[in-house]
Parts: structure tokens; sequence; C-alpha cells
């Protein structure tokens, strides 16, 4: 039988209603008990992280999260985080930089409602978490949600409410479930052994574009950053308003040594500076970087996690550029050049 870790870290799985709204008062030893059938599944040791509403995470969280993996990693089979919904695609971005290229599975799940109510997806995603947990075919970091089972570095939340709140973007599930069955798509790449990282650099932001938004707001963001990433529209690229350069506040901010991060508003498809003039004037700067393919939680942590590691403006794109868990597909080496 397999032994498997069950880490806590609070969310709608483990809330309770209280005079002020639903708010996490169950531990994972507490959830376990309304899912009888993971006994038959999997030997399981339970930790509570901490018990908070996942609108309160922060990057000292998934570093706390890592470190709990690193250090109970050769005593397990596998892993389930339970986490609230509303960051949980940025946790998993994360850690599939935080814990890259680990073998066993690292599986993340939640619920839109409670567990102790009478409707609830709880009991069903955290029974199915054990299954995915317990297999041979999962590798990594992955968010098992409403059946499906969603890569790491490309999930993101897509619905508010309903039981189908998470979507694969730009990449296809790796499987499915139905009656806690796991068919596999896509069995992920894994390393011999796992290369744990804890650090963050935290100084990281994300500005999204509105039509006439203000060059001195791009100016400020990049001025209490060490990188930002940039959610244009369509392709990509930059507005050029009368009166207001965003080209010169990119280039004062480049040769001061930050970095900015080119991505797109639009879910699907990805990023390409190349195709407008907005967009490709921007490409000879090597602190301008493009994300193409890769979801903005993905970019995010990948730099906290770069930057965290190196400031070197070539090897800061090299390790952009170089796929983690799929977490870019675009062939830029070769528009690059």
């Amino acid at each position: 039988m397999k032994k498997i870790l069950m880490l806590g870290t609070g969310g709608t799985i483990a809330s309770e209603l209280t005079p002020e709204g639903l708010a996490p008062e169950l531990t994972p030893a507490q959830l376990l008990r309304f899912v009888p059938a993971v006994s038959a599944l999997a030997e399981v040791d339970c930790v509570s992280l901490f018990n908070i509403d996942s609108t309160n995470i922060t990057p000292r969280h998934w570093s706390i999260l890592a470190r709990a993996l690193r250090e109970n990693y050769d005593r397990y089979d596998g892993f389930v985080i339970s986490h609230g919904t509303d960051t949980m695609a940025y946790t998993a971005a994360a850690l599939s930089y935080l814990v890259q290229g680990a073998k066993k599975p690292i599986v993340l799940t939640g619920a839109q409602k409670p567990i102790n109510y009478d409707s609830t997806d709880s009991r069903t995603n955290l029974t199915d978490a054990f299954v995915c947990a317990c297999s041979e075919k999962v590798h990594g970091v992955c968010i098992v949600f409403s059946g499906r089972v969603i890569l790491g570095t490309r999930a993101r939340k897509t619905c508010s409410k309903s039981y189908t709140a998470f979507s694969s973007i730009n990449y296809p599930d790796l499987g499915t479930l139905l009656d806690h069955q796991l068919l596999t798509y896509i069995e992920p790449d894994w390393l011999p052994e796992p290369v744990f990282h804890e650090g963050l650099d935290r100084r990281v932001g994300l500005l999204k574009m509105v039509p006439g938004v203000d060059s001195a707001l791009l100016d400020y963001m990049l001025g209490r950053t060490d990188a930002l990433i940039l959610e244009c529209f369509g392709v990509g690229g930059l507005p050029s308003y009368e009166g207001d350069d965003f080209f010169a506040a990119v280039r004062r901010h480049t040769e001061a040594g930050r970095f900015l991060v080119m991505t797109t508003q639009v879910q699907n498809e990805g990023s390409d500076l190349s195709v407008y003039q907005v967009g490709h004037r921007l490409k000879d700067d090597p602190r301008v970087l493009e994300a193409y393919d890769m979801t903005s939680e993905a970019a995010l942590a990948k730099l906290m996690w770069i930057l965290d590691t190196t400031r070197d403006a070539a090897e800061v794109s090299r390790l952009f550029y170089t796929p983690v868990a799929h977490d870019i597909l675009t062939p830029v080496k070769e528009e690059r050049a």
C-alpha cells in the first residue's frame, strides 16, 4: 500500500460557516473522515502547515510548502495538498519551479464548497487526488479537480463558482477521472532526483493594460519591482498614446537592470511580439522577455525563482526560455537568435 503525506493549507474545502462567512477550520485529519475510501488506497499521514483562506497565500507560504516537500520527499510515495481554489494555480506554478522533476506525484486539490456540505465537490476531488497520488503514471506537480488532471504550470481558475473551476491553458489535460478511476493521456517527464529550491524574489509584479492607461503607472510599477509581467492586448505590444511614451519608460528601467515580460490578456494561444509594430520594436531589448504560450501565473512564479538565483541578463533569458514542466512550448530560440 502506498504511503502518502497530506499537507493542509486551508481553503474552502476545510471551511465552516461563521458569522462573518466561510473560514478555514478543519485539519487534514478531519477532512479525511469524510472520505473513508481513501483508507483503502493508501496509508496517510497528515500535517497542517497553515489553515488560511487562499486569498492570504503569499510566496512565503510557497517556500514553506516546498520545504515540507523536500524534508519529507524520501519518506513518502506521493503528496496531496489541500488548498483554496482562488490562488491554487499560482501555488501549483510556484511548486513546479521549487520542486523540479519530481517522479512522485505532488497533487493539489480543493473544492468550491466545504466538505461538510451535503452538496459538495470536496469528497470527489479529495478522493481523486489520492487516486492520482498513488498512481505510477502521475509525476510532479498537478491540480486534480472536477475529474481533470492539470499540469501545475498550465492551470488557471476559469470559473468562480462552478465545480469545473480549473482549465488547462495551451496544453492538454494529463488525464481524467470517472468514478475515481484514472485514465492518463500524458505521462509527465521526471528526473532521477528532484531539484529543490526554496528562495523566491518577491519583487516581481503583474500589470494588466487597459485602453488609455497612463505610462506613469508602468513607470511606477517598474520602479518598485525587479521584474514586471505586462498583460497586453492581443498578441502583445505597447500603445503609442499622444504625449505618453511607454517605450521610453521601458528603456529607462531595463537600462537600470530591471526585466519586463510581455504576455497577453487573451487566455488561449499566447503572445507574438513579431506580428505588429507595437510589439516588434521591443524584441531587441535583452531585458524584455516574451511569455509566448506561458500562463501569467507560471511566468510570475518562474521569474521569482530565476531572479532568486541570478540577475545576469543572458542567464535570466536562458532560464526563462528553458522549458520546465512543459511551461513553454513555442520554439523561441530560433525567433530570438
